[in-house]
C-alpha cells in the first residue's frame, strides 16, 4: 500500500533526493568511497559544501554581507549561542509557541527578556499583532512557523533592532527579504535534509558586541573564519540539502514553490471548512502554509480515534496532532507531493460518508 508521510519532522523528502543520497551512500562521484567515509578536508567534500552555500544563497538571494553556515545541534543549540553572541543587556521576544518558549528559556540565562507579545491565552492559536519592538533591545527573535500549533507568521516584519528568526520548518516554503534579517537559523529536517545538520544565516556586522567569554564551539566568528569546518560537520545531512537544493532549483526556485504550497494547503483547509467533521484550530488569519491543525467538531468528538485509525488505513501516516493540541496534524512540507494531500482530503470524505447522513 502506498504511503503518504504527513509526518512534523523528521519529515517526507523528494524521492529523487532520497535515491541520490542513497547512490551517494554507496559511491560519491565516482570516487568509490562513500560520503559517509570520505574525509571532511577532501576537495571531494569541499566541492558538496561550497555548492550547498552557493544554492542557497541563489534561491534566497542572500546578500554578500551575509554568512552561511551548516552546524550541528539543531535549533535547540541555536537558541543558547543567538543569546551568547548577540546579546549584551536585553533582548525582545515573540511567544508563538512550543519552541519561542524554549528559545526564550534559554535567552534568560543571558540577560533580560522582553516578551512584546504571547498567544498562549489562546493556546497559541494566533499571531499576536500590533506589538511594540523596544528599540533598546540587543535583538529581537522570531519563530516564523509553529508546528505544534498550525501558525506562521508569512511576512518579513520591519524591525528597529536586529532581528532573528527560526525558520527551520518553513525556510524555502517562501521568498524571504533576507536582508530584514541578522540572524536566521533552522535545523534541516523538516524542508531541507535529514536530522542533524542546522543551518545559520548570520550577517557579519552583528558580531564582536558582547563583552563575555564565549566558548569556542558556540562562537560564530569560529565557523565562520573555518568554512563550517572548525570540527567534522554533519556530511551526509549536509549531502541529502545539497540534493534538496539542486531539486528545488530545478523545480523553478522558491517562488515555485511558494505557489505549490498554497495551493497544496488551500485544498486542505478548504476541506476541514466545507466537511462537517471537522474544524481548524488555527484562526484563520494566522494558518500555517507547513502545518494543517485540525480536530473533530464537538458533536463528533468521539470519532477521533476512529478516524485516525480508517486515514492510517488509506496509507496516512504521521497525521496525529501533537498533545498540546490534539486531533490531527498534516504537515505539507516542500517536498510533500499535491497527490498526498489529495489523497487524505479523500479520506476525509470517506470517513465523512460514513457518518454524517
Amino acid at each position: 500500500m502506498k504511503k503518504y508521510n504527513f509526518s512534523a519532522g523528521p519529515s517526507i523528502l523528494a524521492q529523487e533526493v532520497i535515491e541520490n543520497t542513497a547512490k551517494a551512500v554507496l559511491d560519491l562521484n565516482g570516487k568509490g568511497l562513500s560520503v559517509m567515509e570520505i574525509s571532511h578536508r577532501s576537495s571531494d567534500f569541499q566541492a558538496v559544501m561550497d555548492e550547498s552555500v552557493a544554492l542557497f544563497r541563489e534561491l534566497l538571494e542572500i546578500p554578500a554581507n551575509y554568512h552561511v553556515l551548516f552546524l550541528g545541534g539543531g535549533a535547540s543549540l541555536q537558541f543558547c549561542m543567538v543569546p551568547y553572541n548577540l546579546m549584551r543587556k536585553k533582548a525582545a521576544y515573540l511567544e508563538t509557541g512550543t519552541w519561542a518558549k524554549k528559545a526564550i528559556k534559554e535567552a534568560k540565562g543571558f540577560g533580560e527578556v522582553d516578551v512584546v507579545a504571547s498567544s498562549s491565552d489562546k493556546n497559541f492559536n494566533y499571531i499576536p499583532k500590533g506589538f511594540t519592538i523596544p528599540e533598546d533591545a540587543d535583538y529581537f527573535h522570531i519563530t516564523t512557523n509553529n508546528t505544534i500549533f498550525g501558525t506562521e507568521i508569512l511576512e518579513d516584519y520591519d524591525s528597529p533592532v536586529p532581528m532573528a528568526a527560526d525558520m527551520s520548518s518553513d525556510i524555502f516554503s517562501r521568498p524571504v527579504d533576507v536582508s530584514k534579517y541578522a540572524i536566521i537559523y533552522g535545523g534541516a529536517q523538516k524542508n531541507l535534509g535529514p536530522a542533524g545538520a542546522t543551518f545559520v544565516i548570520i550577517r557579519d556586522d552583528i558580531l564582536g558586541k558582547v563583552d563575555r567569554y564565549i566558548p569556542t564551539m558556540l562562537d560564530y566568528n569560529t565557523h565562520i573564519d573555518k568554512g563550517s569546518m572548525f570540527n567534522t560537520p554533519p556530511c551526509l545531512p549536509i549531502y541529502t540539502c545539497l540534493e534538496t537544493l539542486r531539486w528545488l532549483k530545478k523545480l523553478g526556485g522558491v517562488k515555485v514553490m511558494h505557489r505549490m504550497n498554497q495551493e497544496k494547503a488551500g485544498l486542505l483547509y478548504d476541506e476541514i471548512e466545507r466537511n462537517p467533521l471537522f474544524v481548524g484550530t488555527a484562526e484563520p488569519d494566522s494558518r500555517s502554509v507547513m502545518n494543517i491543525c485540525f480536530v473533530m467538531q464537538d458533536e463528533y468528538q468521539e470519532l477521533e480515534k476512529g478516524f485516525l485509525e480508517f486515514a492510517t488505513s488509506k496509507g496516512m501516516v504521521g497525521i496525529k496532532g501533537h498533545r498540546s493540541v490534539g486531533g490531527f496534524r498534516a504537515s505539507v512540507y516542500n517536498a510533500m507531493p499535491k497527490e498526498s494531500v489529495v489523497a487524505l482530503i479523500e479520506a476525509m470524505q470517506g470517513f465523512e460518508k460514513m457518518h454524517v447522513k
